[in-house]
């Protein structure tokens, strides 16, 4: 099982980025999708979670109203769409997966199973 992290990079603040996660699991439409972040000597934080048909989101609060979180299971990718970004989004941006559940415990990075490799974020005052 592969977790593929893409689209991070270097932007000024108050710009926008896509991040793109495409996974090889076989059955990408039963997994919940989440990403999070981790910032240099801090911990990895969550940032935004789907659940497995799409019919629920949730974001950190830190990031509502700027970021989006999709999916298209026709083409076993998540997005996260990232506006208006400011120099705290920087931060090394990860995928996660975890097989259909509790969606109240969205949050909690142990309860997903599998992890993309990371894609670096960087946002210029």
């Amino acid at each position: 099982v592969q977790l593929q992290a893409s689209g991070g990079g270097l932007v000024q603040a108050g710009g926008s980025l896509r991040l793109s996660c495409a996974a090889s699991l076989r059955i990408f439409s039963s997994y919940d999708m989440g990403w999070f972040r981790q910032a240099p000597e801090k911990e990895r934080e969550f940032v935004a979670a789907i659940n497995w048909r799409g019919s629920s989101v949730d974001y950190a609060d830190s990031v509502k109203g700027r970021f989006y979180i999709s999916r298209d299971n026709a083409k076993n990718t998540a997005y996260l769409q990232m506006n208006n970004l400011k120099p705290e989004d920087t931060a090394v941006y990860y995928c996660a997966a975890r097989w259909a559940a509790a969606w109240e415990n969205h949050g909690r990075p142990d309860t997903y199973t599998y992890w993309g490799q990371g894609t670096q974020v960087t946002v210029s005052s």
